[in-house]
């Protein structure tokens, strides 16, 4: 009842969050508690080359998930959805949407899975002397420009995914720092967050970039403004009410926080917004975050990033573009021979059952060795993947030790970086907080604490993950919550009472781990044959 009243008076805040499989909503109360959600379920496509969502699709995608919550609304509390607290949008970083000024779409959504910026990339990274990864938005703008694609001359916007939806929503075209420092580098000037001047100095500088910039900054003038966690963005638009429930039951004149990348989200759903925290977000990617105090002493592109949380501290960030995606087509497989023999499980009763048959395996796997590269994997040096199976003829092929070695393969091109940030770096970290698909089973949290070499930790919202993350986001706008730090805020009003299980770095698995990861790293030359075979 207490739900419902909250729901009703439109004291309820939302997040929504566009993953990779799918787009998610979360309604959470003034506790911070998930009541209400809603899904869609879509995947990317391989369009001439290029990973992509059809702008299409993402507004379907977006209506039928908060259609799906409107539904949920309904059925939980018989209430009809018609206005909230506050909202937030987060989404996939990084990637390439441009529109011309009349709001065209030039070049179908480039999303961070795609590795054809290599050039961009290296060319960038070499110049400011920090790593600007494939996967980031200038490095897109900066490719398309070295590759005179015919577009670049129209190019009036250019967005993530989230900072599109906003601006779709509010009319407001304004971007989140965490979000931000994965489309062009960041540099805090007093308590704001900023485009690195220096750096936007040097690219204006190039050749390639005088010859079709605008008056004033390109990157200012086509890429949103940075917000810090809590600043107003905007509200609900008339039309943007209509885009978002196109049945006319949601009222206009809705706060909206800045929206955020999915990173930032992972950072909030975790509490890992402090120096010497760390999360790690799996699903169909991976990603670990480190929060630093104080900058790396030396660069390295294509591995370890540097982007922000949503109130600008620098964060070192190993994002792998290949996680439990394979997991999915391995699973659909055995559900398929289970279905034809007569049993009666879910998808869920498979992922569960079978993941954590994987407990039993042999230490060294059985000898086995698999590759989950759905897509390229920079850490690895791959522009595009093949995924597989590989064993010698005596390896003890069992389904214990088939299950442990996809659910190690998952972690693997992370691990390679985070050795780095431990061997190299010496980066203190103090706790780890996992959330994401990859942690909904003990054996998951098991694996991760061993890949990581220290405890991990999962909070009962670790299924929620992002969305739950953006609504603690839009709920940190209201005046009352943001008196204090983001980390405060957290820290005492969110998780002070949440239940969490943690593991240990279990010696045995440490031990299984690392056994795997040396077989893994020799056998990469395998995957290259296979890229260039197949």
């Amino acid at each position: 009842m207490e739900n419902k009243e909250i729901i009703e008076k439109g004291n309820a805040v939302l997040g929504i969050e566009f993953g990779s499989t799918r787009i998610k909503a979360v309604l959470i109360n003034d506790k911070f508690e998930p009541i209400a959600n809603g899904s869609y379920t879509w995947e990317n496509t391989l369009d001439n080359g290029i990973w992509t969502y059809p702008l299409s699709q993402i507004h379907e995608g977006l209506q039928s998930c908060y259609a799906d919550l409107k539904a949920d609304v309904q059925k939980r509390y018989g209430l009809k959805l018609t206005k909230f607290k506050a909202a937030g949008i987060s989404a996939m970083m990084h990637g390439y949407l441009a529109f011309d000024k009349d709001g065209n779409l030039l070049v179908p959504f480039r999303t961070w899975r795609n590795t054809i910026t290599g050039a961009a990339s290296k060319e960038l990274s070499d110049l400011f002397g920090f790593p600007v990864p494939e996967r980031w938005s200038i490095s897109h703008l900066y490719q398309a420009i070295l590759n005179k694609e015919e577009h670049i001359s129209k190019v009036a916007n250019v967005y993530t995914l989230a900072a599109y939806i906003h601006y779709m929503l509010t009319g407001k075209k304004v971007i989140g720092a965490g979000d931000a420092s994965g489309m062009f580098p960041l540099k805090m000037a007093g308590i704001k967050a900023e485009y690195n001047k220096d750096f936007l100095n040097k690219f204006e500088s190039l050749v390639n970039v005088k010859a079709i910039s605008h008056t004033g900054s390109l990157v200012e003038n086509l890429f949103p403004q940075v917000l810090m966690a809590g600043e107003d963005a905007g509200s609900l638009t008339a039309e943007g009410a209509k885009f978002l429930d196109p049945t006319g039951d949601l009222e206009a004149g809705i706060p909206f926080c800045p929206p955020e990348g999915d990173a930032g989200t992972g950072m909030a759903a975790t509490n890992s917004v402090e120096a010497k925290t760390g999360n790690i977000s799996a699903g169909t990617s991976v990603f670990s975050m480190v929060v630093l105090e104080k900058d790396l002493k030396k660069s390295y592109p294509g591995i370890i990033d540097i982007v922000t949380t949503p109130d600008g501290k620098p964060v070192a960030m190993v994002h792998a573009n290949n996680c439990t995606g394979e997991h999915n087509y391995w699973i659909n497989l055995f559900k398929e021979v289970g279905d034809l023999m007569g049993a009666n499980a879910s998808v869920g009763q498979y992922f569960d059952n079978l993941i954590m048959k994987s407990l039993e395996a042999d230490k060294d796997c059985g000898g086995l060795l698999a590759y989950n590269y759905l897509s390229g994997e920079t850490i690895t040096g791959f522009n595009s993947g093949r995924p597989l199976f590989v064993r010698s003829e005596n390896a003890n092929f069992s389904l214990a030790n088939f299950m442990r070695t996809q659910m190690f393969t998952s972690l693997g091109a992370l691990r390679i970086g985070m050795d780095i940030l431990y061997n190299e770096e010496k980066v203190p970290v103090e706790s780890m907080t996992g959330a994401g698909g990859y942690f909904k089973t003990e054996a998951g949290l098991k694996y991760m604490a061993a890949a990581m070499l220290t405890s991990v930790c999962a909070m009962e919202t670790a299924g929620e993950g992002g969305p739950w993350g953006m609504a603690l986001l839009a709920a940190y706008t209201d005046s009352e919550n943001k008196k204090v730090p983001l980390a405060e805020f957290l820290n005492k009003k969110v998780f002070g009472s949440c239940k969490k299980t943690t593991a240990k770095a279990e010696k045995d698995l440490v031990d299984s781990f690392n056994i795997f990861i040396e077989r893994y790293k020799k056998g990469l030359a395998i995957e290259k044959a296979a890229v260039e075979s197949i």
